[in-house]
């Protein structure tokens, strides 16, 4: 037998010899080093607060392993936290239409269905639940989906080939031969210097057509004796656990897991799992939190764990009190879960990169959850001296729910959650699907004067709600409507009635029979107003259809709004394609125009997963007005583009052109948590549009530095600066448009 076990042995480490990576591209630095001998790629670096961390990587059989993680304190030992693991990666994959919301603008405005427009557009879309089968009718053509449309797939090996990057202040590790699903590519390992991250993901790449997906991943063969238990904060902040006592799960088992982190213990640490904080989500109408991480008990003395993304949607707890609104709500509610479940792009022969990340830590569960919240600022939007922070675009339904409720105090299960994030100053965008927005006069300005108590009554000093709306009445598309103090309206103007009249203690009431007049209210008012979710759903062509029109060309019209919608994990910005091209177009076509973050979401709870879903902006201004003073300061710096949007986990703390004439230099003070990615400028020239890409995968994590890009201003419109770190988040300021340069 002892014979036979080092034959075994013999062969196994064989195997594991047979694969030799290619180190062409590799340059060791100190505090980060790979090694490889005995069929081993040992990957070392120095990680968080004196700690070292080390990934043992091997092919076994054309089978990618990982042979350890482990981790070591500052004057320690080594404290092994996995052994012999497998990756495990898998993905089911459904049928990409396009939306009957987008089809609509399409053809009221002429616009020819031909199968390259629908080809385009269909990438935009937000109404599409690729797994839903039959599917919701009227939602999108093509229906019913048909069972054989989803397709799963679960990682397959051949390792052929390895290959070890540096790339500034990381490394990578490829292997090539992973075969997953409709996807063919490899595997890849990155490790980051000055961080206990671990990165690991499928790179892969299909030529079929119209395919949606969502992925699982994760590290499958944890050992039950070495890895007591898995633990992770419950939506109730309640820490929970799982001591694997229980029978084999045929299934992962999704935990609802505060701050998406489940944690994997051991007596001699944690190994952490999570996915990246924005980047990994779709959007969808609500934020309700569907489990996205995981284990499995796949034997008696084995376990996986991972993240992952459910499969349908859930619906949420409706409000009202009654059976009119209830039954109105429980609609909505089912509506949103049957329709709207979108997942990712995958279009043919882009290279989707599919990530989970494991964090190694010396110490416990909770010590281990704390040291990564900071990667997130504790899931909060970290507050910024000279800076208010701006949401905007909810529907809440507030005016109804308070109406229904029969009090204006009643406390908003929206309110809290706004509150936790760090949020100051919250748009709102009622009166869309609740109220009644149509009506011309007596039942609206009754709804509108509850809403605007009701946002008087719940802001305070550190707080604003502004009761905004998203009228979609005569400027084309939807669009979002914000004025700088409580202002009367309706969407109505019967024959012969003025557009102004006076009304006891409402003061001033509009009533708006065109676009002409829905512009000189703002114009009177001080309003401003934005494209919302341009380019698709109802603004499927829009801005570009009222580019020439006397609102869109005038002060009052803002410009557009960001969303991370849709979400193609092949594109290395949030929204790279819709949201970026739709500012870059505003501002070669005439004067400056701006890109406002919006939610665009509608029931909120404490517990639901809301800060990946909120991309926010950081409104400069020197202090928060109240509720009944004069809100033009944020208005201004909105309107001047005094502002930057951002994720949260980096804030951009200056920024700004210097110079003058063509030689000129674009400066950003910078503060970021997860390790860089790259800075860039953008600009163009009134036709086209180029950029200067500066990598900054040199700079460490939680970092700071102020970036000087020299450029010449000859020829150039407008300018804009952004940043964008390793996980997918990032931040921008808006275009500065250049005077004086020829």
């Amino acid at each position: 037998m002892r014979k036979i076990g080092s034959i075994l042995l013999l062969a196994s480490a064989a195997a594991a010899q047979s694969l030799t990576c290619d180190m062409s591209r590799y340059q060791a630095q100190s505090g980060l080093g790979v090694t490889q001998g005995a069929g081993v790629l040992t990957v070392e670096w120095d990680g968080e607060r004196g700690a070292r961390v080390q990934l043992r990587l091997a092919v076994k059989d054309g089978q990618p392993v990982v042979r350890q993680i482990a981790v070591r304190k500052r004057g320690g030992q080594w404290a092994v936290l996995g052994s012999n693991l497998t990756p495990e990666f898998s993905v089911t994959t459904g049928v990409r239409r396009i939306s009957n919301q987008q089809l609509s603008p399409l053809r009221a405005l002429g616009v020819a269905l031909t199968p390259e427009v629908i080809e385009k557009e269909k990438w935009n879309v937000f109404w599409d639940a690729p797994l839903n089968v039959p599917g919701r009718e009227g939602v999108n053509p093509g229906l019913p989906r048909k069972a054989e449309e989803i397709r799963r797939g679960v990682s397959q090996f051949r390792i052929t080939g390895c290959a070890v990057k540096t790339d500034g202040a990381r490394i990578e590790v490829s292997y090539d031969g992973l075969q997953l699903g409709v996807f063919a590519g490899r595997l890849q390992y990155t490790a980051y210097r000055g961080s206990n991250l671990i990165r690991q993901e499928a790179i892969g790449s299909t030529q079929e057509a119209s395919v949606a997906y969502k992925y699982n991943a994760g590290l499958k063969g944890f050992s039950t004796k070495d890895s007591g238990r898995v633990s992770w904060l419950d939506t109730s902040r309640a820490w929970q656990k799982y001591e694997f006592g229980g029978s084999v799960n045929q299934d992962p088992v999704a935990l609802r897991a505060r701050n998406r982190i489940a944690v994997i213990e051991s007596a001699a640490g944690s190994l952490a799992v999570l996915p990246p904080p924005h980047k990994f989500f779709f959007a969808r109408e609500i934020e309700l939190n569907l489990g996205y991480v995981w284990y499995r008990k796949d034997s008696a003395d084995r376990f996986s764990a991972g993240v992952r993304q459910a499969e349908r949607e859930e619906m949420y707890r409706a409000h009202g009190v009654s059976d009119a609104v209830w039954d109105s709500r429980t609609r909505q509610s089912r509506q949103f879960a049957m329709g709207n479940f979108a997942l990712y792009n995958a279009p043919p022969g882009t290279w989707q990169r599919m990530p989970v990340y494991f964090y190694a830590s010396p110490d416990g569960p909770k010590e281990t959850h704390a040291a990564l919240l900071e990667y997130t600022h504790g899931d909060r939007f970290a507050p910024l001296p000279g800076y208010q922070v701006a949401i905007g675009h909810f529907h809440t339904h507030f005016n109804e729910m308070l109406t229904d409720a029969g009090t204006i105090d009643l406390w908003p299960s929206w309110l809290p959650a706004f509150r936790a994030l760090g949020v100051n100053i919250a748009m709102m965008s009622d009166f869309h699907s609740d109220s009644h927005p149509k009506d011309p006069g007596p039942l609206r300005l009754a709804e509108q004067k509850v809403y605007f108590d009701g946002c008087r009554r719940h802001s305070d000093k550190e707080f604003l709600i502004m009761p905004g709306e998203e009228p979609d009445a005569y400027f084309g598309g939807h669009y979002t409507m914000l004025f700088p103090k409580p202002v009367y309206w309706t969407h109505v103007r019967g024959p012969g009635q003025p557009l102004v009249e006076q009304q006891g203690e409402r003061g001033k009431v509009y009533h708006i029979g065109s676009a002409a007049d829905e512009l000189e209210m703002l114009q009177q008012e001080g309003g401003l107003v934005w494209q919302a979710h341009p380019r698709t759903k109802g603004s499927t062509y829009h801005p570009d259809a009222i580019r020439e029109t006397a609102y869109f060309r005038s002060q009052r019209y803002l410009g557009a709004s960001y969303q991370s919608l849709p979400v193609d994990l092949s594109e290395q910005r949030l929204c790279e394609k819709r949201c970026f091209s739709t500012l870059d177009d505003m501002n070669n076509w005439g004067d400056p125009k701006f890109m406002l973050a919006e939610g665009d979401t509608y029931a909120k709870f404490p517990e639901d997963e809301i800060y990946t879903a909120l991309i926010v902006n950081y409104v400069k201004l020197d202090r928060l007005p109240g509720f009944d003073e004069d809100w033009s300061p944020i208005l201004g710096a909105l309107r001047t583009g005094n502002f930057f949007v951002t994720t949260g986990e980096i804030l951009i703390k200056t920024s700004g052109v210097e110079g003058t004439g063509a030689q000129r230099k674009m400066t950003a003070e910078l503060e970021w948590t997860f390790p860089l990615e790259f800075v860039e400028l953008v600009w163009g020239d009134g036709k086209s549009v180029d950029r200067q890409v500066i990598p900054a995968t040199s700079q460490p994590p939680f970092g700071k530095h102020r970036f000087e890009i020299p450029f010449d201003a000859s020829g150039k419109k407008w300018v804009r600066f952004a940043a964008w770190d390793s996980a997918g988040n990032g931040a921008f300021s808006q275009p500065v448009h250049m005077r004086g340069a020829k």
